[in-house]
């Protein structure tokens, strides 16, 4: 909670007039505990899951009831979902969130408390904000990828991951779906960033926000040439992933979450690599034939 009364005495403390972003957040938050303002990732997290994945569900029935145009993007075009799949994955994935995500928000803030995320002013900068999330980005990227190799192992995927490789051509709204246990322990690579480098509860929502809409991007099953993370650099994406999830249980390839350094390092981008360089080989042997059939036709 701010501890001013008015925007005056924010002022004054602060020795500046407040921005017009500072004004409205002091409107807001004023009055509201932290404890509230920190219980809103349970809103943006259903918001987020609820909505993100709509278009997708839009292309993924236009497949359906097209010429297939969207079947250009399609990862695994033989592969199509009917609305009631989709709809009884979005319903198995807010029931874990009520019985599970939801009440961990709840309990969980005083971790919050400990590592002293703040919710007062000044707000932090654009470039103070990007800088954290970089970080959150790259500690949770290094961290997921061991535990998701632990859940590759022989106990960890016959108890645990397996359900959430159910869907072997993954969709958007599958990207939480998974075992219980797999949920709460993936929160501690979520939560490592922010406890290293805590900073501002805006930025805490942005990170909880960006890190899921990056999930559902790299389950939706489609590579759009398009995509603005196609310009990050290390990015791995919807097509990098795909891959782990075609191969299924016995995949010991393209563990990382976010960025491709962590497989490339340890050597467990092999598969990919061999599959990705394999294909192109039959690409390019296929378009010498398509010429050579035409030059003979037209001798």
């Amino acid at each position: 909670m701010i501890p001013y009364a008015t925007i005056e005495d924010a002022s004054m403390a602060l020795g500046r007039n407040l921005t017009n972003l500072e004004t409205l957040w002091f409107e807001y938050s004023a009055t509201k505990s932290d404890y509230y303002l920190y219980c809103h990732n349970i809103l943006f997290l259903f918001l987020i899951f609820s909505l993100v994945p709509l278009p997708l569900v839009f292309v993924e029935l236009a497949r359906s009831a097209s010429s297939g145009w969207f079947d250009r993007y399609k990862i695994q075009p033989k592969v199509k979902n009917s609305f009631s799949d989709m709809f009884r994955c979005y319903k198995d994935v807010m029931k874990m969130f009520i019985l599970v995500v939801g009440p961990l928000q709840l309990v969980s803030y005083p971790s919050i408390q400990m590592i002293e995320i703040r919710s007062g002013l000044p707000l932090p900068s654009f470039g103070e904000i990007v800088a954290q999330l970089v970080v959150y980005f790259l500690v949770e990227d290094y961290t997921n990828y061991w535990v998701h190799r632990f859940f590759h192992s022989k106990w960890g995927y016959e108890k645990i991951h397996h359900i959430h490789h159910e869907y072997t051509a993954p969709i958007g709204y599958a990207a939480p779906y998974a075992h219980w246990a797999e949920v709460l322990l993936l929160g501690v690579p979520t939560f490592l960033g922010p406890a290293i480098a805590p900073g501002h509860m805006i930025t805490f929502w942005l990170w909880i926000a960006l890190r899921q809409i990056e999930a559902i991007e790299t389950h939706s099953g489609y590579d759009f040439p398009w995509t603005l993370t196609k310009f990050i650099p290390f990015y791995g994406g919807a097509e990098y992933h795909d891959y782990h999830h075609y191969v299924g249980g016995q995949s010991q390839s393209n563990f990382a979450s976010v960025f491709t350094y962590c497989d490339y390092i340890y050597g467990t981008d092999k598969g990919y690599r061999f599959q990705k360089k394999l294909l192109q080989q039959i690409k390019e042997e296929s378009k010498k034939s398509k010429k050579q059939n035409e030059g003979e036709k037209l001798d």
